[in-house]
C-alpha cells in the first residue's frame, strides 16, 4: 500500500452555470493539483446547492462526468465531486470517483431537510467503498456526515470521503465532526468545502481538511481560496493500528439501509 496524494480543492462556484465551473476548475487544477492521485471538488460543484433539480440535473455519463473522465485520464489520477443526475424519474446528488478507466458513484444517503433537499431529490440507498491505488475509499456527501453509524467503518475502508456546501453558521460542527469521524474511525479523513456566497445567501467558510487517524490536521485550508495537498500515509496509519487496535473491541452492529 503505497502513500496517497490528496488535492483539495476550494473555491468559490458560479450559480447554476456548469460550463463556466468546469472551465475554472480545470485551469485551477492544471495550475495547481500536479503529480495527484487524488483530486477532491466540492459538493454540487457545477451548480452550488440548488433545489432546481430538475433544470440542473445532467443524464449519466453526461458532460460534467465526460470531462472528469479526459481530465483524469490526462492527469493520471482520479477526480471526485458531486453534481445533479437524473436517472429514470429520480434526480440524486451524485458522487462521481472518476479514474482514468473506471467511474464509481454514490447518491446522498441524507438529504438536508432544512432546505427541502428532501423533496428535490432522490435518497441514495448504497454504502459505496471504491478501490483507488490500493486504498479503499467510502465516499459520503455533507449531510451525510452527521450520522456517524452510516460512516462507522466495519475495516472496509482507509479513507473516509466528504464533499459539501456546509454554511459558515455551522462551520464549527463541520470542523469538529471531520476530525470525530477521523478518530472514532481511525482512518484518514478528507472533507472539501466550498467558500463564497451562494444565490440563496449563504455563506460558506470552507474548512476544508486531510485529518489523520489520530485526528490531527494534515491539511487545513481554513477561509483561503485554491488548491492544496497533503499526504495519506499508509505505514503511518498501519503503524497507529497496530499501537492502538480499537477497532477489535467495536461492538457489532447491521446497519438498515
Amino acid at each position: 500500500m503505497r502513500n496517497l496524494a490528496v488535492t483539495l480543492v476550494q473555491h468559490e462556484l458560479k450559480w447554476e452555470d456548469p460550463a463556466e465551473n468546469r472551465a475554472f476548475f480545470e485551469q485551477k487544477i492544471r495550475e495547481q493539483a500536479p503529480a495527484s492521485d487524488l483530486i477532491v471538488l466540492p459538493e454540487m460543484f457545477t451548480t452550488g446547492f440548488s433545489m432546481n433539480a430538475l433544470g440542473n440535473a445532467e443524464e449519466p455519463q453526461g458532460p460534467t462526468q465526460e470531462w472528469m473522465q479526459d481530465l483524469a485520464k490526462q492527469l493520471d489520477c482520479a477526480i471526485t465531486g458531486s453534481i445533479a443526475v437524473k436517472e429514470g424519474e429520480f434526480v440524486y446528488n451524485r458522487l462521481l470517483f472518476v479514474t482514468p478507466d473506471n467511474c464509481w458513484h454514490y447518491d446522498k444517503r441524507h438529504l438536508f431537510r432544512m432546505l427541502g433537499e428532501h423533496k428535490r431529490y432522490a435518497p441514495g440507498s448504497d454504502r459505496v467503498i471504491v478501490n483507488w491505488r490500493d486504498w479503499r475509499i467510502k465516499l459520503e456527501v455533507c449531510y451525510d456526515l452527521r450520522f456517524p453509524v452510516f460512516s462507522r467503518n466495519k475495516q472496509d475502508y482507509d479513507l473516509l470521503l466528504y464533499v459539501a456546501n456546509w454554511p459558515s453558521a455551522r462551520a464549527h460542527h463541520w470542523r469538529t465532526l471531520l476530525q470525530a469521524r477521523a478518530i472514532e474511525n481511525l482512518a484518514y479523513v478528507v472533507g472539501v468545502n466550498r467558500i463564497g456566497a451562494d444565490a440563496n445567501g449563504l455563506n460558506y467558510s470552507g474548512d476544508s481538511m486531510l485529518v489523520d487517524p489520530r485526528g490531527q490536521l494534515v491539511v487545513d485550508m481554513q477561509n483561503r481560496a485554491g488548491c492544496e495537498q497533503g499526504l495519506a500515509d499508509a505505514a503511518a496509519m498501519r503503524a497507529y493500528h497496530e499501537q492502538f487496535p480499537a477497532f477489535m473491541d467495536a461492538d457489532a452492529f447491521d446497519l438498515d439501509l
